[in-house]
Order: C-alpha cells, then sequence, then structure tokens
C-alpha cells in the first residue's frame, strides 16, 4: 500500500537522556537528507540500511545548526512498518525534541494519528491485527508475566493458532462444496456426518481451551481490581502501603482518616493488581467521610477481589457483620489485623462468618502475615502459579467476545450434526465460526473497526 510519510515523537514527553523522533515513508531518506549533515559527510542515500550516523540537525531555510543527533536509517520491506523509517535520536529536552519534529513537519512529513506505524505495519502486511494489539499490551504491562504473555501474543502465538483452526475449517468448507457442486464424481471422498464431527470436535475443544485461559489472561492484561474493605482503624491503609511497600495512604489512630479511594497498582506474585484503598464503611455524620464512604460501597460492586479487614484487638460489630453479608457472593479474603495486641475479637464467630472464604491473620506492624495474603491470592485465581511461557492465553476482551460466538457457532455445528440436518444447512453455521476466528487476526474486519483499535495506541507507536 502507498501512504504518506509520517512523523512523530516515539518516547515519553518531558526531560531525559534522550528523545527519539520516528520518520515512517517513501519520503524518510529525502526528509532526513535535507536536515541531516553527518560529521563524515555522506548523504543518507549513500549509507548502508540499519546503521547510526552522527551529525546535526540543519534548519535549511537559516542554516543553523538546531540540534546534535545520531541518526538511525533502515530501509524497507525490513523494518517494523515495511516502509523506509528514520529515527533521530537528540537530546531528551521538550524543545530540543519538538524543534527537530517540527523541521521533519515543515520538510514534508505530516504528524502521525496515535498508533499509526502500528496501523501500517498491519496494513502492509507484517503483523495481523492480534499481533498489532499485543504492541500495546507489551507497553502497558504491569508484571513479567503479563509482559510473557503479551511477547508470545506479539510473536504470533495465538495467530498460528487460529490460522490452523481457520485451515481446519476451509478445508472442510472445501470438500463440503465440492460435494454439493460436483455429486457425480466418484474419486471425491464424502464429506460424512460423522467426519464433520470429528472435524468440528477438534475445532470446539481447541476454542473452549483458549476460553479457559481467558479469565487468566485478561486479569494479566488489565489487572485485578482489588477492594481492601472494613470499619474504619482496622489497617486498610496500612494494608496498602505493606502490599505497595510505600506510604501511600496516610496511617493514624483516628478512625476515618481515608476520606476517598486510593488506587495503586501493585505486582503480586505475578498477578497484578489495581489496589483500591476504601474510606472505612460507616454510618458518619461527617459529609466529607460519607461521600467517601458511597464511594467505597460503588467500587465494592465493581471488584474482582475483595480483602475484608477485621480488628483482632476489637470485638465484632454489627457493621462487621453487614460486611460479611456484603461480600458472601464474591471472591474474597477475610484478614484479621493488629494481631500484636491483646485478642477481643470471637474467632470462632469470625471462622463461621467467612465459611469457605480464605481466612488469615495478619500483623502488619510487625510485618506477619504479608506473605501468606499473596499466596492465597495466587492461589485463588491461578492456582497458586500461572504458566506464561509455554501457553497461549486470550487477554483481549475483543478476542474474548468473538471466541465466544465462535464457540456457539461450532457448538450449532455440532447439534445439527446430531439431529441428521443436511450438510450443505451445517456449512452456513461453520462459516460462520471460520468468519468470527478471522475477525481475531484481522482476515475478516470492518475498517470502522480498525481505526477504532488503533486510536487507542499512543502518538508515535
Amino acid at each position: 500500500m502507498e501512504f504518506d510519510t509520517i512523523a512523530a515523537i516515539s518516547t515519553p514527553m518531558g526531560e531525559g537522556a534522550i528523545a527519539i523522533v520516528r520518520l515512517s515513508g517513501d519520503q524518510a531518506f529525502s526528509i532526513a537528507e535535507r536536515l541531516f549533515r553527518s560529521v563524515g559527510g555522506k548523504k543518507i542515500s549513500e549509507e548502508l540500511s540499519h546503521t547510526i550516523h552522527y551529525g546535526h540537525i540543519i534548519d535549511p531555510k537559516t542554516n543553523e545548526v538546531a540540534e546534535e543527533v545520531m541518526m538511525s536509517i533502515m530501509r524497507g520491506p525490513k523494518t517494523f512498518t515495511k516502509e523506509d523509517v528514520v529515527e533521530i535520536n537528540c537530546h531528551g529536552g521538550l524543545v530540543s525534541v519538538n524543534r527537530v519534529l517540527q523541521l521533519c513537519l515543515k520538510n514534508g512529513a505530516r504528524i502521525a494519528e496515535p498508533g499509526e506505524f502500528t496501523k501500517r505495519a498491519f496494513l502492509n502486511g507484517r503483523i495481523d491485527l492480534s499481533q498489532a494489539e499485543a504492541v500495546m499490551d507489551l507497553i502497558r504491562a504491569k508484571t513479567d508475566r503479563a509482559m510473557n504473555v503479551a511477547l508470545g501474543q506479539m510473536e504470533g502465538r495465538l495467530s498460528k493458532l487460529i490460522t490452523g483452526l481457520r485451515q481446519e475449517l476451509i478445508e472442510t468448507l472445501a470438500q463440503i462444496e465440492v460435494n454439493i457442486d460436483y455429486p457425480e464424481y466418484d474419486d471425491v471422498e464424502e464429506m460424512t456426518h460423522k467426519m464433520l464431527k470429528e472435524k468440528a470436535s477438534y475445532v470446539k475443544k481447541e476454542i473452549e481451551h483458549l476460553l479457559q485461559t481467558s479469565s487468566q489472561g485478561k486479569i494479566l492484561r488489565e489487572g485485578l481490581s482489588t477492594v481492601i474493605v472494613g470499619r474504619p482503624n482496622v489497617g486498610k491503609s496500612s494494608l496498602l502501603n505493606s502490599l505497595v511497600q510505600e506510604n501511600k495512604a496516610i496511617v493514624t489512630d483516628i478512625p476515618g482518616t481515608t476520606r476517598d479511594v486510593i488506587e495503586e497498582y501493585v505486582n503480586v506474585r505475578g498477578v497484578p493488581l489495581r489496589l483500591l484503598d476504601t474510606a472505612g464503611i460507616r454510618e458518619t455524620e461527617d459529609i466529607v467521610e460519607r461521600i467517601g464512604v458511597e464511594r467505597s460501597r460503588q467500587v465494592l460492586k465493581e471488584a474482582d477481589l475483595i480483602l475484608l479487614v477485621l480488628n483482632y484487638s476489637d470485638e465484632l460489630t454489627v457493621e462487621d457483620e453487614n460486611l460479611f453479608n456484603v461480600v458472601k457472593d464474591m471472591d474474597v479474603i477475610i484478614i484479621v489485623n493488629k494481631t500484636d495486641l491483646p485478642q477481643k475479637i470471637d474467632m470462632n464467630r469470625v471462622k463461621e462468618l467467612a465459611g469457605n472464604h480464605k481466612l488469615i491473620t495478619t500483623s502488619l506492624i510487625e510485618e506477619k502475615g504479608i506473605e501468606e495474603l499473596e499466596e492465597a491470592i495466587a492461589d485463588l485465581f491461578f492456582t497458586g502459579s500461572i504458566e506464561s511461557g509455554d501457553m497461549t492465553y486470550v487477554s483481549n476482551s475483543r478476542h474474548i467476545a468473538l471466541l465466544d460466538q465462535a464457540y456457539t457457532a461450532i457448538n450449532d455445528v455440532l447439534e445439527g450434526i446430531e439431529i441428521d440436518t443436511p450438510v450443505d444447512i451445517i456449512q452456513i453455521d461453520l462459516t460462520r465460526t471460520w468468519e468470527l476466528l478471522g475477525e481475531i487476526i484481522g482476515e475478516s474486519v470492518q475498517d470502522s473497526l480498525i481505526n477504532q483499535l488503533f486510536s487507542q495506541f499512543c502518538l508515535g507507536k
């Protein structure tokens, strides 16, 4: 495909050692040549591909030096976008990097749209849609495990699996077509219900396996929304600080210190937690605290995991028992904190209220119980570990939705076989399965969806 030449800053804005301005397109080299003066005196067009050169960026209108740079040149198609690519490494200040970008724009490039470099890699056939989406997952990964899953997808692990399933389906569909169009040919094997059932059962099993990994994959991609709840002054903020290993929340002996929801990401045994410390849930006359309590109740409804904190040195109250009722149908871990103080809580009653939920005792001031809590969180969602090295995890909500629809379609195929529906009718659901799987990797997807997906990328990527 033919595109104009685009430019963007590919590193985060702000002060740093270096910043990179990236150019991609058939005019990338000519624009770079107008701006760059090599110390060696050679022109960019005379240099070898995939080399880096020291020199200066010159304003062609004034012939003044604008920046001292290192310039990388890469000729297509052996580049990320499969186009000619130039990366200008300049000093990492706001003024310097913007000056270089503006000179590129004044000399023939246009500013890239969000995600346009990756979009071009997709449109030029270097990567498929699932690999393109994995690029953003890699950038946003918050743990090593999440990064490994994104790397696997970016390298084409999911793509190969989906492509293999689609190949099975298209071969089956082709044979059905031959049977329908040329019934008189004796040397063509007939696609029987038995053969079709074997093929459909295999595809269903593979889709089912992918869907089984989706809940874990989605957690790795988006993080586990984890809400810390409890009465005021039971140690919720201390728990947040212990997990984050920083003093993010104010900790005092005064009840009601936390007035709002505090959010922080933390890595627990490779599981990314979006940790939310809430205002203590109680009836209060303080109008500001009351707003915080209402926000706490709201985030509670949207949580994946609840950490319900109780005070070892306090008797159970009606408010505590009400919280047990609120979270009884959720994934919850009960934490009895402040075991360094004299016991007043009725542990037998706590165990009765906890039921099958995990119960852990902690003394956060003495740093006791945190490891047991981390292990319990990992066990609850990943049975203690997750094999991100050799498994294909589906983490993207769009992929999960399409797999759900494909599973329904292939299930309809098998149900049709059971009631002896004619093969040419079953073919409709088989084709639907093939098309839905194709949408995952971008083989059959609308332009509007492509534009929407890449608009979520950061500038310069």
